[in-house]
């Protein structure tokens, strides 16, 4: 379950960050989280909840966007939304990484990340 690592390196870059402010208490953490990290946001939540406890940020919410896949294509050109699997085995829809068009390599362009968007504190 590498969710909770993550989220305890998220949590770290949190706490590092409001050093030297005069923060009350923290309200709201905004993380993005691309469909290709392959984090579970009901494991990274859960995880949230437990590292938080007994810190500043304990009692605050986490808010997941989930930012979907995005891919170019050298070959045809084709910029935009990648296609995706749709089949019972996969418990869900799989982003391809080919491109929809011309099935071609493609780049990915978005749905790798995994950041802090902001933070809203109470000071």
């Amino acid at each position: 379950m590498h969710e909770v690592s993550v989220m305890t390196s998220i949590i770290e870059n949190v706490r590092n960050a409001l050093q030297g402010h005069n923060v009350i208490k923290v309200e709201e953490v905004d993380l993005t989280v691309g469909e290709l990290t392959f984090l579970g946001l009901d494991q990274l939540q859960f995880a949230y909840e437990i590292l938080t406890r007994g810190t500043e940020l304990e009692g605050s919410t986490l808010v997941i966007e989930t930012e979907r896949t995005e891919v170019s294509c050298s070959n045809c050109g084709y910029s935009g939304p990648a296609s995706y699997y749709e089949e019972e085995g996969y418990h869900g829809s799989i982003p391809q990484l080919a491109c929809p068009k011309c099935k071609s390599n493609v780049t990915v362009l978005k749905g790798k990340s995994c950041r802090i968007t902001s933070v809203k504190v109470e000071e």
